[in-house]
């Protein structure tokens, strides 16, 4: 790895680190209103059309164990390139995928390549920004990129209504072939510092630090079931819009807008307050408002009221108290072993997708056309997320940690 100095953060660079972030999300919601539809194309269950979505995740969050302790020992720039050059792969199988079985596997392939950008850009604001900046940067990212999955639902309904499900993936490679030429051409490297990790054996031994951290542990496990309250909403929504509803794929992709909104208007807050508030303040606010939110969701179903609006309104202040949380616990978790952040951000990643995974696969696999086996899991989540978070600080404080430690400001 070259001892190229660091780069001064500017607008391309952010730019450039928005795009590589965004591209995952992108890929994934915008096939999500078509699932109802593949799944009548192909004549299979609607657990099994599940598959695209949360094996997908499977593969996000196995590829989080790899692209970050790799970045660490080979360098940011290289692996993001070799990682988005899979994701054009996977894009164009999906495209022209003549069974389900290999729609899933390009779907598999697709998320693992898109994974790249999403670990590796943490990972790269960690190396050029102080401790005290990273979750307002984070923040700031997660603001931008929320853009492209935030009309993405709404872009994939409207292309599957207008030309097929497989637009969308043709879309998606389009895309891809973009965000390469720009990092290609524009990305610089990041990581000047030499290798941290030699082979697989310091890769394990790495997560074993971390998840010997309590502070860590705490931070990474409230992240990934907060993710996971999310992606119970995204797996029962497009099937309760189009099938219980009646309501086309695009007016999903319309509605879900108002998700995006809310969660960029959660990081806006984190990103303005958190310097001031501290990273466990705004965790605490985040989590208090999702459960107030899910309290709302549950209310409205148990009244017999069942419309777009019960089911995305309620949920916009959950991704609200999640926006305000998720940027915090993403510097929190990365700022434990700073040193490591890329494998930080890698297993951090893949207990976020692991979990969403299966909880994702549980909810498609439970849908009996009304919103409750949905409310239940999201409602099941937020608790956790907050319980873990509170009791691994509790832990954290019992065991002296030191002052400058992320969760000691609390």
């Amino acid at each position: 790895m070259s001892a190229q100095p660091l780069p001064q953060p500017g607008r391309l660079f952010l730019f450039a680190l928005v795009a590589v972030t965004a591209l995952g999300p992108l890929s994934m919601q915008i096939f999500v209103p078509a699932l109802p539809i593949i799944q009548g194309d192909f004549a299979v269950s609607a657990g099994t059309a599940q598959l695209a979505l949360s094996l997908s995740m499977a593969a996000i969050a196995v590829s989080t164990l790899a692209f970050g302790p790799l970045s660490d020992r080979y360098g940011r720039r290289p692996v993001l390139i070799v990682g988005l050059v899979v994701f054009l792969l996977g894009s164009l199988l999906c495209a022209v995928a003549p069974s389900i079985e290999l729609l899933i596997l390009g779907r598999i392939v697709q998320a693992a390549g898109g994974t790249s950008g999403m670990v590796l850009a943490r990972a790269m604001v960690r190396d050029v920004y102080a401790q005290e900046r990273v979750a307002s940067v984070l923040a700031m990212i997660t603001i931008a990129m929320v853009v492209a999955p935030m009309f993405a639902p709404a872009i994939g309904g409207l292309l599957t209504d207008a030309y097929g499900w497989r637009s969308n993936f043709t879309f998606g490679g389009l895309v891809g072939l973009g965000v390469i030429l720009l990092v290609v051409l524009r990305l610089v490297e990041t990581n000047a510092r030499p290798p941290s990790h030699p082979g697989v054996s310091g890769m394990l031994q790495g997560f074993a630090r971390l998840m010997r951290s309590p502070v860590f542990c705490g931070y990474a496990f409230s992240g990934a079931f907060g993710l996971a309250s999310f992606f119970s909403f995204v797996s029962a929504a497009p099937y309760l819009m189009v099938n219980s509803l009646g309501r086309p794929a695009a007016e999903y992709g319309l509605y879900f807008i108002a998700i995006s909104l809310a969660f960029m208007a959660g990081n806006g807050v984190t990103a303005r307050y958190s310097p001031k508030l501290g990273v466990d303040r705004m965790i605490l606010l985040g989590s208090g408002v999702a459960l107030v939110g899910v309290v709302l969701l549950a209310a409205l179903a148990a009244a017999g009221i069942f419309a777009p609006w019960t089911l995305f309104g309620p949920t916009a202040v959950i991704v609200f108290g999640n926006g305000l949380a998720m940027a915090n616990l993403q510097a929190g978790a990365l700022g434990v072993y700073p040193q490591s952040a890329g494998t930080a951000s890698g297993l951090s990643g893949f207990l976020q997708m692991a979990i969403a995974a299966v909880i994702a696969q549980a909810v498609g696999n439970l849908q009996n056309g009304t919103p409750w086996p949905m409310i239940g899991f999201m409602a099941a989540c937020l608790f956790l997320a907050f319980a873990t978070f509170v009791l691994a600080l509790r832990a954290a404080a019992r065991q002296a940690a030191p002052a400058d430690e992320p969760g000691s400001s609390f």
